[in-house]
């Protein structure tokens, strides 16, 4: 990751972002804001709508000869001109190896291209949970890390690979919240974040400590690193873990507020038991009556 132990020289952009010392106002004017969504499209050559509230579709409108790359599996549905390709290449990775890295942060092996052929084509894809769709725009001073099943799609240019921590102890002891993939390259992807979305900007040396799942997008300025909590009765009574994310500016975070293990945990308690033995209950009259006799 950048180094971030905040020397002078550090300044925000009008957009709020921060950038180093060797980043110019031109280079920080060029990238588009991260919520204008025309400029976004403007910079990715491609159209696209966020349709819904509470489980959002992202739609994309291709002309003849575009392309958007998605992990395998993410299809909800697009038009008769759009062909797809799918191949363990693409997102920055080549080969077998590429993709067993890009597999490594959280997504699939394999990835598949979408492309317009002949005519002007929709493809669509829908989030997996209720929460949000977001656009990101990459270029050579902005890249971000996502949460590993955050990203959604992306345009030909964009990067997926390994997010590394800062410290071995992110990856040993933070759990998955702590598996990230970096998304560079140049372009635009898009993102889904679970829950209501909350944003902080970061100033340098500014530090926000984080239960790990509820980390969904942070740029790629922001270190991070594990901290225990402290306090002998915290540790043996507390219910929020033993673990916190230090999140330490500059930079954007934006922060999840459902992430998946939270869901898991409360539905558990209405989810089917395993048998054991006796089938008593609807759930056994249902297996009695689909099961039929062997």
């Amino acid at each position: 990751m950048s180094d971030t132990s905040q020397g002078p020289g550090w300044w925000q952009a009008s957009d709020g972002k921060w950038y180093p010392p060797d980043a110019t106002p031109g280079d920080a004017s060029a990238m588009p804001p991260v919520d204008d969504v025309m400029a976004a499209d403007a910079a990715a050559g491609v159209r696209h709508k966020i349709i819904g509230s509470v489980m959002p579709v992202l739609e994309i409108d291709l002309d003849p000869g575009e392309t958007v790359v998605a992990e395998s599996g993410e299809l909800s549905w697009m038009t008769s001109s759009i062909q797809l390709t799918t191949s363990t290449s693409g997102a920055g990775s080549k080969g077998l190896m590429g993709a067993v890295k890009r597999a490594v942060s959280g997504g699939s092996l394999f990835l598949t291209e979408y492309r317009a052929e002949g005519a002007t084509g929709t493809v669509a894809f829908a989030t997996k949970m209720p929460g949000h769709i977001r656009p990101i725009e990459l270029g050579p001073n902005r890249s971000y890390l996502v949460h590993r099943s955050g990203f959604l799609a992306g345009t030909a240019g964009v990067e997926l690979s390994l997010g590394f921590q800062q410290s071995f102890g992110a990856g040993l002891f933070g759990g998955n919240g702590f598996v990230l993939q970096r998304v560079g390259g140049s372009g635009t992807a898009w993102v889904e974040l679970s829950g209501e979305l909350i944003e902080y900007q970061l100033a340098p040396g500014e530090t926000l400590r984080v239960h790990p799942g509820h980390v969904g997008l942070i740029d790629s300025t922001v270190s991070f690193e594990i901290t225990t909590v402290k306090g002998i009765k915290n540790v043996i009574f507390g219910a929020d873990g033993l673990f916190l994310a230090a999140l330490t500016g500059p930079g954007t975070v934006w922060l999840q507020s459902l992430p998946l293990p939270n869901l898991a945990h409360a539905l558990a308690p209405y989810l089917p038991q395993p048998d054991s033995g006796n089938n008593t209950g609807v759930g056994g009259m249902l297996g009695g009556l689909l099961g039929g006799n062997s």
